[in-house]
């Protein structure tokens, strides 16, 4: 039997982050005047608040 193929991209844009990286990012947030990206409704929210 042949192998399955592979995915081209592990994951698609902006999609299924780890938790460990938007907790860190989330701590950035909260201290940084430059913010890191989160998740979309998140970032969202924070650009159009301001």
């Amino acid at each position: 039997m042949g192998q399955p193929k592979k995915r081209t991209t592990p994951r698609r844009t902006r999609q299924r982050r780890s938790h460990a990286i938007v907790k860190l990012a989330r701590r950035v947030n909260a201290s940084s005047p430059v913010k890191a990206y989160t998740t979309r409704k998140e970032s969202g929210k924070k650009k159009t608040a301001s």
